[in-house]
């Protein structure tokens, strides 16, 4: 829809031009696009989409067709879906040539480069298991995640090469190491250049297809890193099926939009994505690269965000969608240069991953002339569970939404053993084909977690009588940076690692565009010295840069604790003002 015809769509008395229920029923029911069926999975019956697309052989094939269209853009690099698919049909022959098979893990460690899709694709459509690695860790953040994963390969670009080189050794089942864009010496390592050429080569390659493999859509296909309480990371394991699934989640909620306004849904034309996220994130990869393949979408990529080259790009590109976190459209929102630039073509600033206000939600309206969208989900849900768009947003600003119609949430007490009533508050729990298997080789935490089917979220939550959700609290001790998870006991492990301190507590204060930030108060030790830029400096060459404290007060009396010794974090908060 023209971005003037949405900026003139009536949000008043009109909407909603056909009730919710009738919109569901129109679209879910049996010979509809978005027909929901049942298929046991967690020998459970749960519901699926039934036209999803079973696995992400078939989705390259799907994406494949779109022939000369643009699917990568990168700086003034250009690759169309035939260039990305030959490339990533050339890389899957040599990985099968190098002996990996289905079930094994290949880890993938880069920036959001043309690259990453194709070594994602080249991975998983052989049946291998890719195992995407946060960009921004740390070289022994990265081994750790090697090391549990047992990956035998590694595709990475120069940076984080040049981060692992001095762990390599440490990373005793990991054969080989293939680099893309090297500047140095690369040892041991070979140059995916070598294999596949540079993104002016791909088209020329030789039009082969993806070896042939029989994969299951409950076939496992990505490992997904989250943090856990513990200071270690857990591998979220995620099939096929969780990561199609989004492509219908998608369509889905851009059709109700259109029928809750009183339009009719039309085959949409290709859309244009600024993915500003990185595709190693679930919302990144699963609700937004693989939506864009099935559409025949362009997917535009940046080297780093930057609000004003971003908003250059939707001039230049006629982006139709972008977000990710609330951090982004908020910059795109408070830019001073935003009316230097043709912004038409962008029909939806969407995000998750962090709290947003609920003013931003009229500002996306107001000052880009798009529509907002809003959804909640998690590493262990590979992305959206609950969501909800433009009016319906605008109208439940502070919800996240309802659930999607594959989907089913509950809100649990804190036992687990019974349904709390419509708006009282309890641990929210979701069901569906998103929900991944398990942790990787973590049993205890996966019982704790995966229970029939349902996933524990952690997450406080309330269900109002139209079944909207609404997130009010976490029971772990998260902190949401910018959609980035920071996990107090990491930080506070770090930082009491430090030779004068003896005690540490980091919480989450407030921030308008990130959602978030982490500080900390710490104790130190009898006779122990250390300035807070000690402690900053400390923290920033054993994290990642955005899970360090942007504080630190040093407190001389212990830090406030209960009966039982757990820190009163309520008490920490209240030392910052």
């Amino acid at each position: 829809m023209p971005v003037e015809n949405l900026a003139a769509s009536r949000i008043g008395e009109s909407w909603p031009a056909i009730d919710p229920a009738e919109v569901d029923r129109l679209l879910c029911c049996p010979g509809a696009p978005f027909e929901v069926t049942v298929s046991q999975l967690f020998d459970q019956p749960t519901r699926t989409w039934k036209n999803a697309v079973p696995n992400l052989a078939a989705l390259a094939e799907i994406g494949r067709a779109n022939g000369s269209a643009d699917f990568l853009v990168y700086r003034d690099e250009r690759v169309t879906y035939e260039g990305w698919y030959r490339a990533a049909a050339t890389l899957a022959q040599r990985l099968r040539a190098l002996g990996i098979r289905k079930g094994d893990r290949v880890a993938l460690a880069m920036r959001n480069l043309p690259e990453w899709p194709i070594a994602f694709f080249s991975i998983t459509a052989i049946g291998a298991i890719c195992v995407p690695l946060n960009a921004w860790w740390t070289g022994s953040e990265l081994v750790y995640a090697l090391c549990d994963s047992a990956s035998g390969t590694l595709i990475c670009d120069d940076e984080r090469y040049e981060r692992l080189k001095p762990h390599l050794d440490a990373v005793e089942e990991l054969d080989r190491v293939i680099v893309t864009r090297a500047t140095g010496d690369l040892g041991g390592a070979v140059a995916l250049e070598e294999l596949i050429g540079t993104s002016a080569d791909y088209e020329s390659l030789s039009p082969i297809s993806l070896p042939a493999e029989q994969i299951d859509p409950d076939d496992e296909t990505t490992i997904l890193y989250t943090s856990g309480t513990t200071g270690f990371p857990k591998g979220a394991v995620n099939t096929h099926r969780n990561l199609t699934t989004h492509i219908q989640t998608t369509a889905y909620f851009a059709a109700r939009a259109l029928l809750l306004r009183g339009a009719i849904p039309a085959v949409p034309a290709p859309p244009a994505l600024l993915i500003a996220i990185p595709l190693f994130h679930v919302s990144g990869c699963a609700a937004g690269m693989m939506g864009a393949i099935a559409a025949g979408g362009k997917i535009v990529l940046m080297h780093k965000w930057d609000a004003e080259r971003a908003l250059q790009l939707i001039e230049e590109e006629k982006i139709t969608f972008t977000g990710g976190v609330p951090t982004i459209a908020w910059q795109l929102v408070d830019h001073p240069a935003r009316e230097c630039y043709d912004l038409s073509s962008l029909v939806s600033v969407g995000y998750g991953g962090a709290p947003s206000a609920p003013d931003l939600v009229r500002l996306i309206h107001q000052h880009l002339g798009a529509m907002p969208g809003n959804g909640w989900g998690m590493t262990e849900t590979t992305g959206t569970v609950l969501s909800h768009t433009a009016e319906e947003y605008m109208r439940a600003p502070t919800s996240c939404g309802r659930p999607v119609p594959v989907a089913e949430v509950q809100i649990m007490s804190a036992d687990g053993e019974s349904q709390a009533r419509r708006g009282e508050v309890g641990e929210l729990w979701a069901r569906g084909p998103m929900v991944a298997k398990g942790y990787w080789r973590n049993p205890e935490a996966t019982a704790a977690t995966f229970v029939d089917g349902w996933v524990r979220t952690g997450d406080l939550a309330r269900m109002d009588e139209d079944g909207y959700v609404y997130i009010v609290d976490r029971i772990k001790d998260m902190i949401l940076r910018g959609g980035e998870n920071i996990y107090t006991a990491e930080v506070e492990n770090i930082l009491c690692a430090h030779a004068a301190v003896v005690d540490a507590s980091v919480v989450g204060l407030p921030h308008r565009t990130l959602g978030e930030e982490p500080v900390a108060a710490v104790t130190l030790g009898t006779g122990s010295s250390a300035s807070e830029e000690e402690l900053m400096q400390w923290a920033s060459e054993h994290l990642a840069a955005f899970k360090c404290p942007v504080r630190i007060i040093i407190q001389t009396e212990p830090l406030p604790r209960n009966a039982s010794g757990k820190i009163l974090k309520d008490e920490v908060r209240r030392l910052f003002g």
